[in-house]
């Protein structure tokens, strides 16, 4: 997908950079990136400081930024949805005729919004000014401060082999920043490999209750 977007709309300036919030590192996402040749720039984010900066919280989540340096629109949720909570068989992991009809809305909506924006720029109306996205930025907290430095030091005991250790960290990392997802599945997967996509991850998931996993992006000014 987003290797067509970047080779539809590379000749209006547009270039899509992919970040993989993994801490494994290359020996777990370099595969998986080379295997799909993209032509854009893919990194590697370990330590999760994209995260950090920018507010992310879940993958994919898309930030837009202009040819400026300036945030157009702040991390949200892109081209995806919830519709894995209701149309996705959890024993065999395929998606329902619905699910896969709602996923493909959502994906087309954004698609189409990040065409507009490349070739209209300021006047897409899915550009948000300065004032509009400063008002979307996520909110930084002490608590989240505090998250980020028990993630590092958790994700450092366990590259050493000090799991134990670490994992009183990894479990402050959650608790101090509950909404971060990312911080969920990889301090899980830190602790056990494999458990990021287990029961406890469902539990989770079903534990929000009405409320997203993936808040719908808001497409407007």
């Amino acid at each position: 997908m987003w290797q067509a977007l970047h080779e539809e709309l590379a000749g209006q300036g547009f270039t899509c950079i992919a970040i993989a919030l993994d801490s494994g590192g290359p020996a777990k996402t370099e595969q998986w990136i080379r295997a799909a040749k993209p032509t854009y720039p893919c990194l590697i984010d370990e330590r999760h400081l994209t995260a950090e900066l920018y507010g992310v919280v879940n993958v994919p989540m898309g930030v837009w930024i202009d040819e400026t340096g300036r945030i157009v629109r702040p991390a949200e949720t892109a081209a995806t949805s919830d519709a894995f909570r209701r149309h996705l068989d959890r024993t065999t992991k395929q998606m329902s005729a619905e699910g896969l009809a709602e996923r493909e809305r959502v994906r087309a909506a954004y698609l189409s919004a990040l065409r507009d924006w490349a070739a209209r720029g300021p006047a897409s109306p899915y550009a948000l000014s300065e004032e509009q996205a400063r008002q979307r930025l996520p909110v930084s907290s002490e608590a989240h401060a505090r998250a980020a430095a028990s993630f590092r030091l958790g994700q450092y005991l366990s590259s050493r082999g000090h799991g134990q250790a670490a994992a009183p960290f990894l479990a402050d990392a959650r608790r101090l920043h509950p909404e971060s997802w990312s911080y969920r599945r990889q301090t899980w997967e830190l602790e056990e490999p494999g458990k990021a996509g287990s029961a406890e991850f469902w539990a989770a998931v079903d534990a929000l209750g009405d409320r997203p996993y993936y808040p719908p992006a808001r497409l407007s000014r």
